[in-house]
């Protein structure tokens, strides 16, 4: 990809989540979000390859007809209470259309289907933007107006997304459809406890999109797109496979990891609420995730090729890309204990 394109698709990749990020205004929000489509479009097809131009028309139909929504409920908003302000949404057909339209931009169960194929048919590098980056300005939209949200809507399409993320994501091989179904998954959680507790929602967004981009990085320098290179890679970089175990426990939210903090939190407001039913139900579908985690996490490290290799194994790596990896790896397993400082943060 020309350098100069790849330096305008970033920056208005910036500008676009800085504006959404920032602005009180409807028509503000959307142009962001546009900006934002469109900047991704480019680094979804960079490679010319049929399944990334599939990938991009894909990401670019769903994008659309979800901004199309968010017009739209700004404007059945606007024409019956006078306000573009989007911390007033009181209509409740705007308020309707609102959830459906961010849950089409995030991926949320039942407007799912196009995460996984746009993730399979993009580089990891660009997955990882889809996984993080992308969900940031929708996940802010949900946090302005979650006072104005319907709980029982949010309540069922989270319970849903977590059951789909664990249980799609069973039988995969594909790395980047597997982390696909796993921020489908993480998304349940964050969409849960929206309306209770809109600060604990960005707290897991920014702990998953910590493990997330630690996944991401790793899988990168190894270059692990499939299971049985997962397997292989670890005669190569036996430290960094040993690190991305971890990091996938985190993900999977294990104690005394970083990634059982979000999920802790979660489940004690969920109980505060006196929805210890919800709790319950969403606590059990985590297990589903965490088969695939530990799936993952074995074949990473537990299981070896049956044949030898004849190069030396690399436990030092010259790549600029480990310090930052080293860096996230440290935060991603061990936060847990800092959790005291985090919740007075928030």
């Amino acid at each position: 990809m020309n350098p100069h394109a790849k330096l305008m698709s970033s920056l208005s990749l910036m500008l676009g989540t800085t504006i959404t990020i920032s602005s009180s205004h409807w028509m503000m929000a959307w142009t962001g979000l546009e900006i934002n489509t469109l900047a991704i479009i480019p680094l979804i097809s960079k490679s010319h390859h049929p399944r990334a131009v599939e990938a991009a028309i894909k990401y670019f139909l769903v994008q659309a007809a979800a901004s199309a929504l968010v017009l739209f409920s700004s404007m059945t908003n606007a024409w019956f209470t006078g306000q573009w302000d989007i911390t007033q949404l009181n209509h409740p057909t705007s308020s309707l259309l609102l959830t459906t339209a961010i849950a089409m931009k995030l991926g949320l169960v039942p407007f799912h289907f196009w995460f996984p194929e746009v993730l399979q048919g993009s580089s990891l590098t660009t997955a990882l933007l889809l996984s993080t980056v992308m969900k940031f300005p929708p996940i802010t939209i949900l946090f302005l107006t979650s006072h104005s949200l319907n709980p029982t809507l949010l309540v069922t399409m989270a319970i849903t997304s977590t059951a789909l993320g664990g249980w799609m994501g069973l039988n995969q091989t594909q790395t980047r459809k597997i982390l696909a179904f796993s921020s489908i998954s993480h998304l349940g959680w964050m969409a849960i406890i929206i309306i209770y507790n809109p600060k604990l929602t960005l707290l897991t967004f920014y702990l998953y999109s910590l493990m997330t981009t630690t996944v991401f990085l790793t899988l990168n320098v190894t270059k692990t797109l499939n299971l049985p290179t997962l397997m292989t890679s670890w005669t190569k970089t036996p430290m960094l496979n040993a690190t991305l175990m971890l990091t996938l426990l985190s993900l999977a939210g294990l104690p005394p990891l970083t990634g059982f903090l979000p999920k802790w939190l979660i489940i004690q407001e969920l109980t505060k609420q006196e929805m210890t039913t919800a709790a319950t139900i969403i606590t059990m579908l985590s297990l589903l995730g965490l088969f695939f985690y530990l799936r993952l996490a074995y074949y990473s490290t537990i299981t070896l090729p049956p044949n030898t290799t004849n190069h030396m194994k690399q436990w030092h790596i010259d790549k600029p890309t480990i310090t930052p990896i080293a860096v996230l790896t440290s935060l991603s397993i061990s936060l847990l204990p800092l959790s005291p400082m985090i919740l007075t943060m928030i």
